[in-house]
């Protein structure tokens, strides 16, 4: 039976851009950073919840390093790794981990399905995968006003997303018996398009689509801009929604 090759959305060459470009800006005092702030601090409580303390570790996508320095702190022996050293989407070696955390990284591979069932492969018996991803009901203001821009023939400009009943989906399809999908928001208030652009590229969640379109002309980016504001409170603030979904999954 022929295998088909997953469509090619994301460019890993692009993702490993990005993460240079935000580690360079994230020397910057005010560089934003809540939404692995928020990731980090998730996975901390989660495993103080579950009492769970890990002895072998692989940490996916931190560039905080925060995460690998609180687990060491207990005893863990922690791995650290990111785009450009881990290709999600090839097997690794199986059995390690003890725990496997993966930060807003498995919402841009082309082959989801596979890189789960990569982690899973790797987890010890009876280990546990945490990952966090950006979901759909992420960025709603930032959609419209894409749209806006290009009224009559819109660009695909921003990142496919994952909902929960498709995450759900991907973690049985993954082979792990008992998985919990979860998700949160965090809001964050912006005055202008551009300063919800410059986040994202403090954070690194800017576009890593493998056929990138053309920057947006002057008139296009006014007309997003407008379109931005449009849905601003009495403030001129615009409340701008991180959906971040958490998948649980256990090998057993």
């Amino acid at each position: 039976m022929e295998t088909r090759s997953p469509p090619r959305i994301f460019s890993r060459q692009r993702r490993i851009a990005g993460l240079r470009r935000l580690l360079v800006r994230q020397s910057q005092r005010d560089a934003a950073r809540y939404v692995m702030d928020d990731m980090v601090e998730d996975v901390l409580e989660r495993l103080e919840f579950m009492r769970l303390a890990p002895k072998r570790v692989l940490v996916i996508g931190d560039w905080t390093g925060t995460l690998a320095l609180s687990l060491r702190g207990n005893g863990a022996v922690v791995e650290e790794t990111d785009v450009r050293s881990l290709d999600e989407e090839a097997p690794l070696p199986s059995g390690q981990f003890d725990l496997i955390v993966s930060l807003a990284s498995l919402g841009r591979v082309n082959d989801l399905p596979g890189a789960l069932l990569h982690l899973r492969a790797a987890l010890a018996e009876d280990g546990i995968l945490l990952a966090s991803m950006i979901g759909s009901g992420s960025l709603a203001n930032l959609r419209r006003a894409m749209i806006a821009a290009e009224p009559d023939r819109p660009s695909a400009r921003m990142h496919p997303l994952v909902d929960n009943a498709s995450a759900s989906g991907l973690m049985q399809r993954a082979l792990f018996r008992r998985q919990v999908v979860d998700s949160r928001s965090v809001e964050v208030a912006f005055s202008s398009l551009d300063r919800l652009v410059q986040d994202l590229r403090d954070q690194g969640l800017g576009s890593s689509l493998a056929s990138a379109p053309p920057p947006l002309g002057k008139a296009a980016l006014e007309r997003a801009r407008e379109a931005f504001l449009a849905g601003a409170n009495d403030r001129g603030r615009v409340i701008e929604t991180f959906e971040i979904l958490t998948l649980t999954g256990w090998k057993d």
